[in-house]
């Protein structure tokens, strides 16, 4: 039989079950829907945490005190809060000696309450020099950054963040120029940061007061010591080595011996990306996973149906073989009824799972990214499907015999 006929056959007895035939679709259109929701979710937070650790500074390298348990009884690790052994003698080493780092910057943080008038508010100070605003990739909206002069005096002026901002002054006020303190520090507001919004690690950016470090460490936590380096490699090729210069200088600074561990340890913005890229595709397999057993259920509801259509239509296929019909041409009927179903159900799928992906970001703000590739992996699966499910029933079909179809009741 010609295969056009073959396909006005089937389609004419899906047509006499619309309802059994919608319902048999049902499970692939679920399947479908949720496979690409789910993949689209997955790619939306995995570019969603490569763009906001990008706006950090993809090339940045963050340097931290740590234990080396020499002298420490029991081999206790301190926090790194408690860890004193980055100092100015360690950013001047690395300014000095390094070929691949493009700026570096200390960091001496403190928690404490921003006062201006009778507003106040909880933040974070920091202390940081002039290069840090260029590795961090943060942007001014107003006024200026403090100079390399202002750290040399120590000079008690800041920058401050969006929050900070909200918080402590009126809607419309300009606070260029105007006096906050912080505990009982007074710092003149030089500059404002553009918004940068909450990071991947549910971090308000913008809660920050950013001020010479030398401010910080002299006039607030009277201390010498750093609690970070933030850095920059020149590219984001050259970030391995930078890291293992940074190594190699920071082991000399510190007299360390062969035998001795590292009293510091290094971070790249490439093993933080790497580490959640993981754990965000290991979460997307999962969820797909989890979505596919729909598709499966899908083909068994299929089959099942193709399975009841057969012993419904065993008359009908007797007489169409006493005419003539051959076993490969009810094969074909059957089994293109069996991916008509499938792909039909799995364009409704398709269609429905981008509609949801849309609605999932306008309704919920989570970030979404359809993928072509799983629409098209998705309608390959419907139709491998059909073909699966409805091979078996279409075989059992193309195998009846004539004369004991035509006297089946």
């Amino acid at each position: 039989m010609h295969p056009l006929n073959l396909i006005r056959v089937a389609l004419r007895a899906l047509q006499r079950n619309k309802l059994r035939a919608f319902l048999t679709m049902l499970g692939i259109i679920i399947g479908v829907a949720a496979v690409i929701a789910m993949v689209a979710i997955g790619q939306g937070s995995k570019q969603s945490i490569q763009e906001q650790l990008s706006s950090m500074g993809s090339n940045m390298i963050t340097v931290q005190p740590a234990s080396n348990n020499m002298g420490m009884p029991g081999g206790v690790r301190l926090g790194a809060s408690s860890l004193q052994t980055l100092t100015l003698a360690d950013v001047k080493a690395l300014q000095k000696k390094s070929e691949f780092l493009g700026a570096v910057s200390p960091v001496s943080s403190t928690n404490g309450q921003a006062i201006n008038g009778a507003k106040n508010w909880p933040t974070q100070l920091q202390g940081v020099s002039p290069d840090y605003f260029d590795i961090r990739k943060l942007i001014l909206r107003d006024g200026i950054i403090f100079s390399d002069q202002n750290v040399a005096e120590a000079a008690k002026v800041c920058v401050l963040g969006q929050t900070v901002i909200n918080n402590l002054f009126d809607p419309g006020v300009n606070p260029i120029g105007k006096i906050i303190r912080f505990g009982k520090i007074p710092l003149t507001v030089i500059g404002v940061l553009k918004v940068k919004g909450v990071s991947s690690f549910g971090q308000d950016q913008d809660d920050v007061i950013l001020a010479p470090y030398t401010t910080v460490q002299k006039r607030i936590l009277a201390t010498i010591y750093f609690q970070s380096i933030y850095a920059s490699s020149t590219s984001e090729a050259t970030s391995d080595t930078a890291t293992k210069e940074i190594t190699e200088i920071l082991r000399t600074s510190h007299r360390l011996r062969s035998d001795e561990d590292d009293d510091f340890s290094i971070r790249t913005m490439q093993e933080l990306l790497n580490t959640l890229n993981s754990t965000s595709q290991l979460l997307t397999v999962l969820l797909t996973a989890i979505a596919g057993i729909s598709l499966v259920i899908g083909g068994i509801g299929i089959m099942n149906i193709m399975y009841v259509s057969v012993t419904e239509r065993t008359k009908e296929i007797g007489l169409r073989m006493s005419i003539g019909a051959r076993g490969i041409d009810i094969l074909m009927q059957f089994l293109i009824e069996a991916i008509v179903i499938s792909v039909t159900g799995g364009l409704i799928g398709i269609g429905l799972g981008i509609v949801s992906s849309l609605l999932i970001t306008a309704l919920l703000s989570w970030p979404t990214l359809i993928s072509e590739s799983s629409i098209v992996l998705s309608f390959l699966v419907c139709a491998i499907t059909g073909v699966f499910f409805g091979y078996y029933p279409a075989l059992k079909a193309s195998r009846l015999d004539p004369i004991e179809a035509l006297r089946y009741e």
